[in-house]
């Protein structure tokens, strides 16, 4: 199985790290590469650029791909699925115009021109709004031009909308919100294989802010400590022994909680008589 990952750019970074914490380290490097190959012999990393992975992965040179939402959306090839949103280079696709122009809702575009670098989600966003602008398409450096005559508003990508304040234009509407995903072809999505990467990524995904408590706590307590730590599901509880094997009237408790709450649940812990409070970080948690 062959997966499309961007070669280079903001998007290769948090890719391949994301495939090693689940597991899926490059073994022969990947830098300058076309192909790595990885710890599992079934698995081979294809490197290409962010807006060619769709084709790619439509086409059969690759069964799963990892590039952005909007770069799916804008190739639309039709036979491929989105599996997992990858919580990564997270943008907005918008509709904006000169800040002191009279632009300033949807409806206004009509008849004008939109510049752009994703003309088929630009279609399609003024079709379902029934729009009729005329779209041209760009290839970089959209937010000029308005300002050079070359269009009357534009659908581009922002993060935090800084180069559209700096360029002087207001957002009229969203078009999209997007992430990097994780998306694969038809014909493979039911593959045990394709499920088993899912798998491993969705549990580096669902690790991601949790943090694994373990301590002993008083038995007579554990309604309390339950109170305190609800856990995924509620917390595991085990029985403690004592040195001849008796029963001490502590349990040990394990948990998993939000790392943003351990530094109060520690204290809420103590004071219902917890002891041995162990924190770890958790690599991978599958639900």
């Amino acid at each position: 199985m062959r997966i499309a990952v961007p070669n280079k750019g903001r998007l290769h970074d948090p890719a391949m790290e994301l495939l090693e914490s689940a597991g899926l380290h490059a073994v022969d490097g990947a830098d300058r590469k076309l192909y790595a190959d990885t710890v599992d012999p079934e698995v081979t990393l294809l490197f290409a650029r962010a807006a060619d992975i769709p084709e790619y992965v439509s086409d059969g040179a690759a069964d799963v791909g990892i590039t952005g939402l909007d770069q799916v959306r804008e190739a639309d090839p039709g036979n491929v699925e989105e599996l997992l949103d990858l919580g990564f280079g997270r943008c907005r696709l918008v509709l904006a115009a000169p800040e002191d122009g009279d632009i300033t809702a949807v409806e206004d575009v009509a008849g004008r021109t939109v510049a752009t670098e994703f003309p088929n989600v630009a279609r399609r966003y003024f079709e379902q709004r029934g729009v009729e602008p005329d779209i041209v398409e760009v290839s970089g450096a959209t937010e000029l031009t308005p300002h050079v005559e070359m269009a009357d508003a534009i659908i581009d990508i922002t993060s935090t909308g800084t180069t559209l304040k700096v360029n002087r234009l207001a957002i009229i509407d969203e078009v999209l919100e997007s992430s990097v995903y994780l998306f694969a072809r038809d014909d493979v999505v039911e593959n045990e294989k394709v499920e088993q990467v899912v798998m491993a990524l969705r549990s580096v995904l669902s690790a991601d802010g949790k943090r694994y408590l373990m301590m002993n706590a008083p038995e007579d307590r554990l309604d309390e400590v339950r109170d305190v730590i609800p856990g995924l599901g509620g917390p595991t509880v085990m029985n403690v022994e004592g040195e001849g094997g008796e029963k001490d009237g502590m349990v040990a408790v394990h948990a998993v909680v939000d790392e943003r709450d351990v530094f109060e649940t520690i204290n809420d812990l103590k004071a219902v008589g917890a002891s041995g409070i162990l924190v770890t970080e958790i690599e991978r948690l599958v639900e």
